[in-house]
């Protein structure tokens, strides 16, 4: 299984590539979509939209892991968040890749075993996981590849319950 994790944002759109084969999960690319405050803002969209649309072209994943938004006190900053995760799932959904929404507790307490983990926790996790030779780089490229292993664990986890009950 190959899975594009999604970390979403209007500035900073991560982005990783993990192929799962059994238990293991390796990184095979992963970055990070920037674009300008002083941009318009269809000109913003419009790129993270080109650029997640470039990276299934390239790797050819079959399973979207997106974070969801968290609407703390910064609605402004969630409504922008919120904007780039559309443009991002709209690029997936026409490129025929099912989706899991996941949340950040969600995807640290898959990755880290903690929802209260920080971002050196998860980066340093990440690393492991996936048998990096060095921590990756943007955070928001670290926090996309681990939506990626929350899908693929969670995925591998929802198979063998069901492959359980089927035997029973």
């Amino acid at each position: 299984m190959v899975i594009l994790g999604i970390d979403p944002g209007l500035a900073h759109t991560g982005w990783g590539i993990v192929e799962t084969r059994g238990a293991v999960c390796r990184a095979r690319a992963y970055g990070c979509v920037e674009t300008r405050a002083h941009e318009a803002i269809d000109s913003r969209l419009g790129r993270i939209y080109d650029e997640v649309k470039a990276v299934i072209g390239r790797f050819g994943p079959t399973e979207l892991a997106i974070e969801n938004v968290y609407f703390g006190e910064n609605v402004k900053s969630a409504v922008a968040t919120a904007q780039a995760r559309g443009v991002a799932i709209v690029a997936c959904a026409k490129a025929g890749l099912s989706v899991g929404e996941y949340t950040p507790m969600q995807i640290k307490q898959a990755v880290v075993g903690t929802g209260a983990a920080d971002k050196h926790q998860v980066m340093y996790m990440v690393r492991n996981v996936l048998a990096l030779d060095h921590e990756p780089h943007p955070d928001h490229a670290a926090d996309a590849l681990a939506a990626a292993v929350c899908h693929a664990n969670l995925t591998r986890t929802r198979n063998l319950g069901q492959a359980r009950s089927l035997q029973q």
